[in-house]
């Protein structure tokens, strides 16, 4: 798998496609193979990268003084860009890779054409209620730890204080879940750097961000599911209402994951959301 050596430490990223660069962003304990499904749709006429934050599935722990705060893990996906040497990128997030795409599109807009948030923290609901307690854990030794025990088996991963909420139409997909938690469990590195992470999980961040974004002048789409129980439809709107040029779509029949529970929907909302803002940028550079 790829590296990209940062500032922060040494990521991995997956890539696919050729054409104009995409850049898909994860959720916590998660990492970029959760984008597969609609990369495999979009990796034929578009240049699809993933990259693995620092969320607890990752392989490599970062270095121990990088800045993993919201804002800090922003200015990690802004040096991965530069790294890549990318520009006029389409940034997509989900979950709290939503919150970091708003930070970097409100902080690090250079490289940006567009954005796209599926379901995502916006605002206020950073982390959402029923995650609010991992912060706590992540101020006490050992207790984050103990809190992820229970994912090693399947029965606990669908509480909604796991991943019970996340999806709707489709099963979970145990093993990559169980991947996800054996890279947690197996470095002491990346547990250090997930309680870091953790303890940057702060509503203030996003609510920031969200004021931020009523300058960011590129093309935005909100795709979220009207079903989903963590990230409701009404921020989507909300959020749209204070951009420039935002528009919303729904994924129907769905939750959180709407890249597994509708793949084929949500990489025709993203395509089609390209296809029809081309050539923006340019325009803007020539007035």
């Amino acid at each position: 798998m790829p590296e990209l050596q940062l500032p922060q430490g040494t990521i991995t990223y997956r890539e696919a496609g050729q054409g104009e660069p995409l850049v898909f962003l994860h959720g916590y304990l998660m990492d970029g193979r959760l984008w597969d499904g609609v990369i495999e749709r979009l990796a034929p006429d578009l240049r699809c990268i993933a990259l693995d934050l620092p969320f607890g599935a990752h392989r490599h722990p970062l270095r121990r003084d990088a800045d993993l705060s919201a804002r800090g893990v922003a200015r990690l996906v802004a040096d991965a860009l530069a790294a890549l040497e990318l520009e006029d990128v389409t940034l997509v997030g989900n979950d709290s890779g939503g919150a970091i795409a708003q930070v970097v599109a409100a902080e690090h807009p250079e490289r940006l054409a567009r954005l796209v948030l599926t379901p995502c923290d916006c605002f206020d609901n950073f982390p959402p209620k029923f995650f609010v307690s991992l912060v706590w854990a992540a101020h006490v030794p050992g207790a984050l730890t103990a809190a992820f025990l229970p994912l090693r088996m399947k029965a606990p991963r669908a509480l909604p204080i796991a991943y019970g909420w996340v999806t709707k139409r489709r099963p979970l997909p145990h093993a990559l879940i169980a991947d996800w938690v054996r890279a947690y469990f197996a470095d002491r590195g990346v547990r250090r750097d997930v309680a870091k992470v953790t303890r940057g999980l702060d509503r203030r961040v996003t609510e920031q961000a969200a004021r931020a974004l009523a300058h960011f002048d590129r093309p935005a789409l909100l795709a979220f599911a009207p079903d989903d129980k963590l990230f409701p439809m009404e921020h989507a709107w909300r959020l749209a209402g204070l951009m420039p040029d935002a528009r919303v779509a729904t994924i129907d029949d769905s939750r959180t994951w709407v890249m597994i529970d509708q793949p084929e929907r949500t990489a025709e909302v993203i395509r089609e959301f390209v296809r029809a803002t081309g050539g923006r940028r340019e325009a803007i550079a020539t007035t």
